[in-house]
């Protein structure tokens, strides 16, 4: 560990090549490439990752693979709360905790930059063995530069990774609630006996009352914990995006009047919460370089029909043309998630930019677009396959196996109607795939 510091870790440059090397990874290698360096800097023996900025897939662990597998984001959610107290100066916690069923010495890491609460690194070491302060020290840099550029990847998505994203999220959100409510009905039904006070046993009775009374408690917080991934709530959401507009504002004499949305606690899709912010930054920007404005009015609103709608208006030049979020791919990224924007300028009276975007996802009853039946993965190989690559190309580059792109393949035909890849490429091209080119960094 010496020679190795001060060879390499001692050196700045060479933690910083490491860490570009890493973040340039594809993104279902991320975790392992991560790990592989870490390995150098701290041994453990499973890697974890709890990355509050990512809807797609918040928890991912690499290692040892029986307990990889058995660690969940429940049980990282435990562990962060746990080393809050430590973990909130900047600093890696190390010490014994409950982890997976055991008490097992960790290495916890948290992110610490606003917005990235829930972001947090363990390492499941072999032995107890403390590390040394400078390589705690570079560990807790290489996960700050980690969830930063997750959560510029998150705020910056392209539509296709947007849609994505909003989709598998929601399709958590609805497997977990069918879960919760299916186990919490059981639970409760085995709890009724246990608590009568007309049965034998009283010591025995206590005992699987407090296992059950544990396991609904489990559920309520697995449910909670991702509700917290996948959602904002509307005013941190709103307060997110101020303090994002403060550095373009900070050297102009525009005035920037911010009215919150009304129903503050009010849950948002961190998707949606992305794109909103996104969308009202591109025009703040657009409005500063052309309209030249002393004034700009901020609103975010929930309407009858649920949805955000977020509101820009200037009192500039109102010359702003009514396809100016067409840059950075802003329109692209309102339609992925099925909302609409308008840009309404009155000469020598200013612009006024809306963007309403949906809370939910359409049903799949009520879908009209053919890929919203899709899922996650049958979406990226369809991307692919849009691409004109074939099979194995596919493999490689998602990191799959031939027979599972066969497997996808098959399935995303039949799902879409169609009987060859052909048919399939063309609906994907009218749905705007493929999506342009672009690195794939985990969230």
């Amino acid at each position: 560990m010496d020679e190795t510091w001060q060879e390499h870790w001692g050196r700045p440059e060479y933690a910083l090549a490491r860490a570009v090397e890493v973040l340039r990874t594809p993104r279902p290698d991320l975790l392992q490439r991560l790990g592989d360096v870490i390995a150098t800097l701290v041994p453990f023996e499973v890697i974890a990752q709890l990355n509050g900025v990512c809807t797609f897939s918040p928890t991912h662990a690499h290692g040892r693979r029986e307990l990889a597998a058995r660690i969940t984001g429940l049980d990282l959610s435990r562990l962060a709360e746990r080393t809050a107290g430590a973990t909130a100066t900047g600093h890696p916690w190390q010490g014994e905790a409950e982890l997976a069923g055991a008490a097992r010495p960790v290495v916890v890491a948290a992110a610490t930059a606003p917005g990235s609460a829930n972001a947090v690194l363990v390492l499941v070491r072999t032995h107890a063995e403390p590390v040394p302060r400078p390589a705690l020290t570079v560990l807790q840099q290489f996960w700050e530069l980690t969830v930063a550029h997750s959560d510029h990847r998150a705020t910056d998505a392209a539509p296709t990774h947007a849609a994505v994203s909003r989709a598998a999220a929601n399709s958590r959100v609805r497997a977990i609630a069918e879960f919760t409510g299916t186990h919490s009905a059981a639970l409760s039904a085995v709890l009724a006996p246990l608590r009568s006070t007309g049965l034998d046993d009283a010591a025995a009775r206590r005992a699987a009352t407090e296992l059950a009374v544990t396991a609904l408690l489990d559920l309520r917080r697995a449910a909670d914990l991702d509700r917290a991934l996948s959602e904002e709530p509307a005013d941190a959401a709103f307060a997110r995006l101020g303090r994002e507009l403060g550095p373009l504002l900070r050297h102009t004499r525009v005035r920037l009047d911010l009215a919150p949305p009304a129903d503050a606690a009010r849950p948002v899709p961190a998707d949606t919460a992305h794109t909103a912010r996104d969308a009202v930054r591109v025009a703040v920007m657009l409005m500063l370089e052309q309209e030249k404005p002393t004034r700009l009015h901020l609103s975010w609103q929930f309407t009858a029909d649920c949805q955000l709608r977020a509101v820009v208006r200037d009192d500039g030049l109102g010359l702003l043309a009514a396809d100016a979020l067409t840059v950075h791919r802003t329109a692209e990224r309102i339609a992925a998630l099925g909302g609409r924007y308008d840009v309404e300028s009155i000469p020598g009276w200013g612009t006024t930019v809306t963007v309403d975007l949906p809370l939910g996802m359409r049903s799949p009853a009520a879908a009209t677009d053919p890929l919203d039946g899709l899922q996650p993965r049958e979406l990226e190989v369809l991307d692919q396959l849009a691409q004109g690559r074939r099979n194995r190309d596919i493999a490689a580059a998602l990191h799959i196996s031939e027979s599972t792109v066969k497997f996808h393949v098959a399935n995303i035909l039949a799902k879409l109607g169609v009987s060859s890849r052909g048919e399939a490429a063309a609906l994907a091209h009218r749905a705007g795939m493929p999506g342009p080119a672009r690195l794939h960094v985990a969230s």
